[in-house]
């Protein structure tokens, strides 16, 4: 068992641990307990009644946080021609196309948040999918990050807005950022709202028995405090 510090277990004599708290309580309670001297990400955990193993039930989707990350999103798009000049005047970061792919592949350079591409650019881009895939950057349909010349302007905005993928990892959790800790208590329940609603949506039609099994929320050096997950599904975000 590793070994926490002192302001860790300070945090955690405050949380009981035996308890599932309502998620008003919970992100008051993390909030009260942060204790690094940055301004913590505040983490939604969820453990899902599904088996990963299985195609049919991987839960893969995206949701726009109604009031962002509470850090800039540097974006990336994968775009030629034409569209690379759609792209620059929308805002996007850093447009381009084999320059940014041999930086990704030989550098390792990965200093950016969202990466878009236009369907053309997908031939090359697809050789990335081992480096961009394990950290959920790899532009995907499904997930609405390969899109059309035309509306590039607005993915670019979603994406700066707070516009976050996510996907279950290979045990069955997934893992939401919804904010930071410096964030009024609202805008946090806003944004988790907005996360479980995303959550329920995406439930796979094979995924049997109870879907939410536990919630958890923490700030990133923190200890987790349990979420009822019933409370955490009927959520309403107020905006």
């Amino acid at each position: 068992m590793p070994k926490h510090g002192k302001k860790y277990l300070a945090a955690l004599s405050k949380v009981d641990r035996t308890r599932e708290y309502s998620p008003r309580e919970a992100i008051e309670l993390v909030k009260e307990i942060s204790f690094a001297n940055f301004d913590e990400t505040v983490e939604l955990h969820l453990r899902l009644g599904i088996d990963p193993r299985h195609s049919d039930q991987q839960v893969r989707t995206t949701v726009v946080l109604p009031h962002g990350l509470g850090k800039p999103i540097r974006v990336l798009v994968f775009a030629e021609g034409e569209a690379a000049h759609i792209a620059e005047n929308a805002g996007a970061d850093y447009v381009g196309s084999d320059e940014y792919i041999e930086r990704i592949t030989k550098e390792g350079w990965l200093e950016f948040d969202v990466a878009l591409a236009v369907p053309e650019m997908m031939r090359k881009v697809g050789r990335l999918g081992r480096i961009l895939g394990r950290r959920g950057l790899m532009p995907n349909p499904k997930a609405g990050t390969v899109v059309k010349p035309e509306d590039l302007p607005q993915a670019i905005q979603l994406a700066k807005a707070g516009r976050i993928e996510f996907r279950n990892d290979k045990t069955g959790n997934v893992h939401v950022p919804i904010g930071k800790v410096s964030f009024p208590v609202e805008k946090l329940l806003d944004n988790m709202a907005a996360v479980m609603d995303a959550v329920k949506r995406a439930r796979p039609a094979a995924a049997k028995g109870t879907y939410v099994r536990r919630v958890v929320v923490k700030s990133t050096m923190g200890p987790g405090v349990k979420v009822n997950p019933q409370a955490a599904l009927e959520m309403q975000p107020s905006v």
